[in-house]
């Protein structure tokens, strides 16, 4: 597999991805409809402007993604130093192969070697998606709340939960 950078010429097939992963109960807080052309490109230019964001290839079709991470500044001067908005999306076919544990190191270890101006990645994560709670906390991110009532999920309401990595290379 092929990991590498994105850029502005992969949105068709992040829509794609993004699409498939919202079809799947817990995949990622949007449902199919709601991943737009417009939703895309914008985390994209974002991530590519005042974050990062990493892609892998479908390993027989390079013109395929079967996951994507990003996460980007907010723009606001006092958050200069946190990414934030962090999302991950491993297509269902693809998940269970460590291929999102591949991503999450690679990001972190880009920021922790380039990106000494960031001290902060940020997440937020469903208080039933144990499983992903599980393998953030195991790459150094630390649960920091509990917001009550955040998400509505097939008519329930559910806890999201924060959770916050430090960059070990952050220049005070």
């Amino acid at each position: 597999m092929h990991f590498r950078t994105a850029d502005t010429l992969d949105v068709p097939a992040l829509i794609d991805l993004y699409k498939a992963v919202a079809l799947r109960s817990g995949g990622i807080a949007r449902r199919a409809e709601e991943v737009t052309e417009e939703h895309v490109k914008s985390f994209v230019e974002k991530s590519i402007e005042r974050g990062l964001i990493i892609v892998c290839e479908h390993p027989d079709n390079d013109k395929e993604i079967i996951a994507e991470l990003h996460a980007y500044r907010n723009g606001l001067k006092v958050f200069d130093h946190v990414l934030t908005e962090l999302t991950i999306a491993v297509h269902p076919d693809h998940q269970g192969k460590k291929i999102g544990r591949t991503i999450f190191t690679i990001f972190l270890e880009e920021v922790a070697r380039n990106m000494p101006h960031i001290g902060r990645v940020e997440l937020v994560t469903q208080e039933d998606n144990t499983r992903a709670i599980g393998l953030y906390q195991s790459l150094g991110f630390r649960i920091e709340g509990r917001m009550e009532m955040r998400i509505k999920v097939h008519g329930n309401y559910q806890a999201d939960i924060p959770m916050g990595w430090q960059n070990p290379n952050f220049e005070f």
